[in-house]
């Protein structure tokens, strides 16, 4: 059995919405110290749906691939929707990751949680 699913491989080779959206609403960046990945997601929200969502992630191939199939399944979702999202639907989606990578899937959803975080934040200081 192949360590990593072609989806795995695939979000690696060819990440989906890479990048740093310069008028952001909702930013979360998070880290794991023990194997130094570090995420940051970029959200724009308009009327509580998510019109687009860009990540940088420093980190393995694992990472990488988790934090482009998260951008992809909460892009055009509701904020409610997307706040639902876990670690467990983001390693589904990609076929699944080695249990030695989960925390890559985890990442990613805190990732996600922290710039909803922001988001609401920066609504209620409006």
């Amino acid at each position: 059995m192949a360590l990593y699913s072609e989806k795995v491989m695939d979000h690696f080779r060819n990440p989906r919405n890479v990048g740093v959206i310069e008028d952001a609403n909702g930013i979360g960046e998070v880290g794991n110290a023990k194997c130094g990945d570090i995420m940051k997601m970029y959200l724009k929200i308009e009327d509580d749906i998510i019109q687009d969502v860009k990540f940088e992630t420093f980190g393995c191939g694992s990472a990488i691939a988790s934090s482009s199939m998260a951008t992809e399944l909460i892009k055009g979702k509701p904020v409610a929707e997307a706040m639902k999202l876990t670690n467990k639907a983001v390693a589904e989606a990609l076929d699944g990751l080695p249990d030695y990578k989960m925390h890559c899937s985890v990442l990613a959803e805190e990732a996600i949680q922290s710039a909803l975080e922001d988001y609401e934040s920066r609504k209620k200081a409006e």
